[in-house]
C-alpha cells in the first residue's frame, strides 16, 4: 500500500511508471501467540499503543513526535494472515502518516487469495461484467504467478529507522482509539464505564465476516432492545446481497439497526451523520474531527 497524490497517480496512469523516493522504514515485529478475544483490529491499534510506550509517538499536537511519518511501515510476524486481513493493517498505515506499508505473508495465503480471485473473475466474465479482455489479462497474470510463486522479503542485514516489537501474549484485551485521534490508543479497561450513544459497523476496514458476527450477536437480542443507535453499512453491494441471501438483513431489522447503503457511509460522513456531541464506537479508523 503506497499512497500517492492525484498528480502522481495521473502520471502513473499515463506512463505506466510511478517514481518513488524510497524513504526509511520502521519495522513492527509481532511475536508470540494472539490471546483469546483479541482481534486483528486490536493489533492495528497496538502499533500506536506500543509506539507511545517507546516514546516514538505522542498524542499532543504541540511538539508532536511521529516516527512513522513519511516512512515505510514494514510489518513482520503475522505471516499466517489472509490477504484480506493484511489489508486491515496496511490500510491503517495512512493514520500513522506513513509513506507506505508492507506486510510479510506466506505463499499459501497469497495463493489462496489469487485462486479465489480467479474464480470470481471467471464468474464476472460468464455474467457479462466488465471488459472480457481486460479481466482475462488479469487472470493470466495471476495464473502466471501461481505457476512460479515468489514473494519479496527484507534483506537479512536491512537497517531500520526504528524497530517496534509487540508480544502478542501481552495483549489481553481490546485496544481502542479515543476521540478524535487515531494516535490516541488506549486499552478497553482505560475507557470502561463511558456511556456509548451510537455504534457504527462499516467502512472499507470491514469485511462480510464482521457483519455475520454482528448478526450472530444481534439474533440473541430481544427485538428493539438495543440501548444505542446502531448503524450498519456493508462495504460493497456484493456483501449486501450475500448478507440478504443469508438472512442477516432480517436479523438487523428485527434488532432495530439502521441500514445504510453500501459504501463509506459514516466514515466519510457523505450520506448521514451521528448526533452532535454523541460518543460513538466505530469500526472506522479515521476518527478525526467531523469524520
Amino acid at each position: 500500500s503506497f499512497p500517492a497524490g492525484s498528480g502522481l497517480v495521473a502520471f502513473a496512469a499515463a506512463t505506466g511508471v510511478m517514481p518513488l523516493d524510497m524513504p526509511e522504514s520502521v519495522l513492527v515485529r509481532f511475536k508470540g501467540k494472539r490471546q483469546p478475544g483479541v482481534t486483528l483490529r486490536d493489533l492495528v491499534h497496538a502499533i500506536p499503543l506500543y509506539a507511545i510506550k517507546q516514546g516514538l509517538l505522542t498524542v499532543e499536537k504541540s511538539g508532536k513526535k511521529n516516527a512513522f511519518s513519511g516512512r515505510v511501515l514494514e510489518i513482520e510476524g503475522l505471516e499466517d494472515l489472509t490477504v484480506e486481513q493484511a489489508f486491515e493493517l496496511s490500510d491503517a498505515s495512512a493514520e500513522r502518516s506513513a509513506a507506505g506499508c508492507t506486510i510479510t505473508l506466506s505463499e499459501e495465503s497469497v495463493t489462496e487469495y489469487l485462486k479465489s480471485n480467479i474464480t470470481l473473475l471467471k464468474w464476472m466474465i460468464a455474467n457479462g461484467y466488465g471488459d472480457e479482455r481486460t479481466i482475462s489479462r488479469r487472470i493470466e497474470g495471476m495464473e502466471a504467478w501461481l505457476a512460479n510463486p515468489s514473494l519479496m522479503r527484507a534483506d537479512k542485514d536491512a537497517e531500520y529507522a526504528e524497530v517496534i516489537e509487540i508480544d502478542l501474549s501481552d495483549i489481553k484485551e481490546p485496544v481502542l482509539c479515543a476521540p478524535n485521534d487515531p494516535d490516541d490508543a488506549r486499552l478497553l479497561s482505560d475507557v470502561a464505564g463511558e456511556k456509548i450513544d451510537e455504534v457504527f459497523i462499516g467502512s472499507c476496514m470491514t469485511n462480510i465476516g464482521h457483519f455475520r458476527a454482528a448478526g450472530k450477536l444481534l439474533e440473541k437480542q430481544p427485538a428493539g432492545s438495543l440501548k444505542t443507535r446502531l448503524w450498519l453499512a456493508p462495504p460493497t453491494k456484493m456483501d449486501q446481497h450475500q448478507l440478504t441471501e443469508e438472512g442477516y438483513y432480517g436479523i438487523y431489522g428485527r434488532a432495530g439497526a439502521r441500514m445504510e447503503m453500501p459504501g463509506c457511509s459514516l466514515c466519510m460522513g457523505n450520506q448521514a451523520r451521528v448526533a452532535a456531541k454523541s460518543t460513538v464506537v466505530s469500526t472506522s479508523t479515521r476518527n478525526f474531527p467531523n469524520r
